[in-house]
């Protein structure tokens, strides 16, 4: 199974997303997220936020349909999304984690998502976390030889160092690298699949790949 994490208002392409999978994934709902998985009638494992988008009657229903809920104070150290991630690794440890509404809105709350893996509480599962909406898809990555498989309808590659990175190395795609040390965060950008995949390795440090369209 896999966790979908659903944050706040989203594109057309995520809820059509939703709608698809299977009944058997575990959805949880952040904030407004909460409600829009209970009006289109998705299951909801775990509701979380402060839900101070929601009218009281929204709230309610949320309350009373959720099979768990986690109220937060509007004033915290932690953004919602943040809040719900680690609850959910803490009910779910041995899931993936997909978020939908995490990125394309504010920029804020964009780059606060694009660091998530650089935290201690959240690097031993960067690997299985990701971000999803209709023109990006985002995955985070520890050392060593991975493989990529290209999502169909994505063009671009893109791959951003969050950290400075060692020995970086890009093979099969249309733009290679070999062995090159990264000193400071740096976007490697509109690279592109020749196949269904493409492979890179890196030494040390955290690497984001982007998988991206117009």
């Amino acid at each position: 199974m896999t966790v979908f994490l659903v944050a706040g208002h989203l594109d057309d392409f995520s809820k059509n997303y939703l709608k698809s999978l299977s009944k058997h994934n575990i959805f949880v709902g952040i904030d407004y997220g909460a409600y829009f998985l209970v009006k289109e009638k998705i299951p909801v494992s775990l509701a979380v936020g402060d839900f101070d988008s929601l009218s009281d009657t929204e709230k309610k229903l949320v309350k009373e349909t959720a099979q768990k809920v986690k109220s937060l104070p509007k004033e915290k150290d932690d953004t919602d999304t943040q809040a719900a991630l680690e609850l959910a690794i803490s009910f779910y440890p041995e899931e993936n984690y997909v978020i939908l509404g995490g990125i394309g809105g504010r920029l804020d709350h964009f780059l606060a998502n694009l660091y998530l893996p650089l935290e201690k509480r959240f690097s031993p599962y960067a690997e299985k976390i990701s971000f999803r909406n209709r023109q990006n898809a985002v995955s985070f990555y520890h050392p060593g030889k991975h493989l990529l498989k290209k999502i169909p309808e994505m063009t671009y590659l893109g791959y951003v160092a969050l950290t400075p990175v060692k020995n970086l190395t890009l093979e099969k795609s249309r733009y290679l690298l070999e062995n090159v040390d990264v000193s400071y965060p740096t976007s490697y950008p509109s690279n592109e699949f020749l196949s269904d995949t493409c492979e890179f390795s890196f030494a040390s440090g955290v690497v984001a790949v982007i998988q991206s369209r117009d």
